[in-house]
């Protein structure tokens, strides 16, 4: 009732953060395959990002505590100085795929929810309201999939390790470390995918209802 009044009489009203999560998991839910699509987006990039931070862990610690032989044959392979360069390039690359990526999955979002933003703003949801169930969406999206991508990055890479040098890698295994690298990741996915989303979740917000009810998707 409160709703029709609000639009009426030209009000916008404020809707309790608890709804816009309600209605962000629903939109999840509806849209299942196409989330999943970008949680699977993030999922590897954090994944890759997190291999990376693993391999540098495992290097470090193989190359303080590891046997002469093993440490022999990493300094061999420069993982204490050439590979730094490459990996912060890798790193980088992987982010803005991860970025591209979620802006690309929201925009196609906006586009096929134009009658649904266009009706909540005629019935006077605020700016604010709208926004906040974009950001929700995708960090949501992103916590899945960073949570998945650390966890498969961490044990691929030990495997990775371990196929080379036997079980040394988990004799010196750094879990603090992997521990912080793993929050990294994590916090890494989330900011990712929230900056991600803030130019769809602007551009819905700022839709004209009546050009979005009128429009065909």
């Amino acid at each position: 009732m409160s709703v029709y009044a609000a639009s009426a009489t030209g009000k916008q009203i404020s809707l309790p953060f608890s709804k816009a999560l309600e209605i962000s998991f629903r939109s999840l839910k509806i849209r299942f395959w196409r989330s999943l699509i970008t949680i699977g987006g993030i999922f590897f990039g954090i994944a890759f990002l997190m291999s990376i931070l693993t391999s540098s862990a495992l290097n470090q610690a193989l190359l303080e505590g590891g046997s002469a032989q093993v440490r022999a044959l990493l300094e061999q392979k420069g993982a204490d100085e050439e590979a730094q360069t490459q990996q912060i390039w890798l790193v980088t690359l992987s982010l803005l795929v991860c970025v591209v990526g979620i802006t690309n999955a929201m925009l196609m979002s906006v586009t096929e929810r134009y009658r649904e933003i266009g009706t909540m703003k005629c019935l006077g949801a605020l700016d604010k309201f709208i926004v906040e169930l974009f950001l929700l969406e995708s960090a949501f999206q992103g916590l899945v999939g960073s949570l998945g991508g650390v966890i498969l990055g961490c044990l691929f890479m030990t495997a990775s390790m371990m196929s080379s040098y036997g079980s040394e890698p988990l004799s010196v295994f750094p879990m603090v470390d992997i521990f912080q690298y793993g929050l990294y990741s994590l916090g890494a996915g989330l900011v990712l995918s929230v900056i991600g989303a803030i130019y769809p979740a602007y551009r819905a917000a700022k839709m004209d209802p009546a050009d979005a009810m009128r429009t065909e998707v």
